[in-house]
């Protein structure tokens, strides 16, 4: 049915769903996942460049009309209204803090791989 594959959608991006730490620590590692593969020769482009206008398209074409159709089949009951809320919130902050926040990626990419270190997260960076 519909609602499943709404469900199976919405698991596949949940963290674009859920407070805004949470949201930036994945987008966080994933961007250094697509920069790693871009140094390796494994992806064509780098991802750095469009990386801001992406997650804000991805926002207003995807994540968003997800958590709307979320919130009128009413699958998570009351939950509903709060991941279309996270979204949009999440949409918002990114809108405003994201450039600075992609260049912050790949600086703390650049650190990491300068000092020989595995990839690592700072989840209280965006607090």
């Amino acid at each position: 049915t519909i609602v499943i594959e709404h469900l199976i959608q919405a698991s596949d991006v949940s963290h674009t769903m859920q407070h805004f730490d949470i949201y930036m620590k994945w987008n966080e590692r994933l961007f250094k996942e697509m920069y790693g593969a871009y140094e390796m020769g494994r992806a064509g482009k780098d991802p750095s460049l469009g990386w801001f206008k992406g997650e804000i398209w991805f926002f207003d074409n995807y994540v968003i009309p997800l958590a709307r159709k979320l919130d009128e089949c009413g699958v998570f009951g009351a939950h509903s209204q709060e991941y279309l809320n996270y979204a949009l919130q999440n949409r918002k902050r990114f809108g405003l803090a994201g450039q600075q926040a992609v260049a912050d990626f790949k600086a703390r990419y650049e650190e990491e791989k300068a000092k020989g270190k595995k990839m690592s997260l700072n989840p209280d960076y965006y607090g």
